[in-house]
């Protein structure tokens, strides 16, 4: 790659300037708060994020979309803009006039500070039983100077005037109950003092001390500086704004810095009372506020985040389906690899955690596992979504999913073991290995018992010692197995000790029942899957050299002798 002169090339930070909008804040307080409640949640999927979409929603979408919210217990929707679009209008009247909106839910919509838009507005929302009408327009420096060129009083006096033709219109529908909404568009780029100023001058004549219910919602439309910053605009303004204590303080972040939660959740411990946003973030350039995003941060910290995300698999195909846009594989909590571990080292030590939880959860029920910030299982995936295999993966990932799916309580020697041949195979195919190919890796290496298989065998126990007398089929020979010991299986390796001609030790032994579904082999021949099976681990040296294997039989002996055949298989 040639290297490249930031001084001849287009790429130039030069033309760039620091973040200028900061308030002067020496004694902020919101760093030393923190998040004990949901704040309320306004979702705005059906308008924000909807003017987003390449292929805008068709009303039945937007059903389908309003539906779902409701079903996560959102209470405040933002349905759309019905002075600027007919669908928008029709959908709005669609969901008043058909009952879509149960009691406890307020239907909000935009509209830009002009009485012609401001009219259909209200044309629209009749007959609702309670709704938010959200004015805006933009107060930010550049928007002024470049696009309305006009100055702070003449943008002040739009403000005022959205507000009294707001006022005075919904004066013509009394039996609904409303909510104004002001938003200073571009809040994020303007001098904090002068969005104090408007918004002042937007309460003047609303009146909320007087019970007129208002938000005044502070968008960063871009997202221009640090969180930190925003956080610091958001304290400014509530301290000083004259009727904060008859207000709700709402937030509208964008993702233009990547920080747009982040933004949020200082804001809300900035003195902030409610949130905008959207379900995985869609928006305009990079993106809304991700709604799902932050409630489940405050749901990782025992703080009940007020909407349902259990279901959130049929959550995401929803909204993909509405929005036709792909969900990133990594996105925070929804992503399909999200809860999944390639590395070895956190697949160990996800299984340790789970182990030490499953043995201790008499004494201690919140979660605490390594590389999982939430059990999976709450938000409705399964444990098959944690640990995956591929050839990076190490000895306590194969192991885990033996564990959980088959059974296997595999020893750490066993484990060592086991990882050799999995890597093997999947540097082998250049791949992730799937579940049941994991099983037949683990089939073929222990359990197919192809070089060795015993039978007709009998065990006498005569004054403690052990006789065995057997036959173990070979590939080329059938060995008559002869051997003595303090027990089953020391007699059944004296005796291959002396049919082989081999030097043989246990050097490690463990076994357990098998509770879940597995190949398992019946001492008559017969497969038989789970029912009270046995699995024997062990681990011989022959002539010196250590090899594993593994048995499995509804008959602990005969498990245990299979597991010694298992082993000497791999040295024969």
């Amino acid at each position: 790659m040639p290297h490249i002169n930031p001084k001849n090339s287009a790429f130039d930070f030069t033309k760039y300037r620091p973040f200028e909008f900061a308030p002067k804040l020496t004694d902020r307080t919101w760093p030393d708060k923190t998040i004990t409640k949901a704040p309320i949640w306004a979702s705005v999927d059906l308008r924000d994020g909807n003017q987003a979409l390449i292929d805008p929603m068709n009303i039945e979408q937007k059903l389908k979309f309003f539906k779902l919210l409701v079903d996560i217990g959102f209470k405040e929707i933002e349905i759309g803009f019905p002075s600027a679009a007919q669908v928008e209008f029709d959908f709005t009247r669609k969901l008043i006039e058909e009952g879509h909106v149960p009691d406890d839910v307020t239907l909000q919509v935009l509209v830009q500070a002009r009485e012609h838009l401001i009219e259909r507005t209200f044309e629209a929302l009749q007959g609702a039983r309670r709704a938010i009408v959200h004015v805006y327009n933009s107060t930010s420096k550049v928007q002024r100077d470049k696009v309305y060129k006009m100055d702070k009083e003449e943008i002040k006096q739009i403000a005022i005037a959205g507000a009294t033709m707001l006022r005075d219109k919904a004066k013509n529908y009394p039996d609904t109950e409303w909510v104004f909404q002001y938003s200073p568009e571009s809040f994020s780029q303007t001098e904090t003092d002068y969005a104090v100023e408007v918004c002042d001058a937007v309460c003047e004549v609303w009146q909320p001390q007087n019970g007129q219910a208002v938000i005044l919602n502070l968008p960063a439309t871009v997202e221009a500086s640090t969180p930190n910053v925003y956080a610091d605009q958001v304290e400014y303004f509530c301290r000083h704004l004259k009727q904060r204590e008859h207000v709700i303080i709402s937030l509208h972040t964008h993702n233009d810095r990547g920080c747009a939660v982040a933004a949020s959740e200082l804001g809300l411990m900035a003195g902030a009372d409610r949130i905008e946003g959207t379900l995985l973030g869609n928006g305009e350039r990079t993106g809304n506020m991700d709604i799902l995003v932050m409630a489940m941060n405050l749901y990782t910290q025992g703080v009940d985040p007020e909407l349902d995300f259990s279901q959130v698999s049929e959550m995401v195909q929803i909204v993909t389906e509405c929005n036709n846009l792909p969900v990133h594989p990594r996105h925070p909590y929804v992503g399909e690899l999200v809860f999944t571990a390639f590395s070895g080292s956190h697949q160990d030590a996800i299984k340790k955690s789970l182990d030490y939880n499953e043995s201790h959860k008499e004494t201690d029920n919140h979660w605490d596992v390594a590389y999982l910030p939430i059990d999976p299982v709450h938000i409705g995936r399964g444990y098959q979504d944690v640990v995956r295999i591929n050839s990076q993966s190490g000895k306590g990932g194969a192991a885990y999913i033996l564990q959980r799916h088959y059974g296997f309580n595999l020893p750490r020697w066993t484990q060592i073991d086991f990882a050799r041949v999995v890597q093997a195979q999947a540097e082998s195919l250049a791949r992730e290995l799937k579940t049941e190919e994991l099983l037949e890796i683990f089939t073929q290496a222990y359990l197919s018992q192809d070089k060795f298989r015993l039978s007709d065998y009998t065990i006498n126990n005569k004054g403690g010692e052990v006789t065995f007398q057997g036959q173990v089929a070979a590939p080329t020979e059938v060995f008559e197995v002869i051997g003595q010991g303090n027990g089953a299986l020391s007699a059944f390796i004296d005796g291959l000790v002396k049919a082989t001609g081999k030097q043989i030790h246990v050097t490690n032994y463990a076994e357990h029942a098998i509770s879940q579904t597995a190949q398992i082999d019946s001492d008559d021949g017969k497969d038989n899957q789970t029912h009270n099976a046995a699995a024997a681990y062990i681990q011989l040296s022959v002539d010196g050299q250590i090899y594993s294997g593994i048995g499995t039989c509804n008959s602990t002996v005969s498990a245990m002798l299979k597991g010694a055949l298992s082993a000497l298989a791999q040295a024969w």
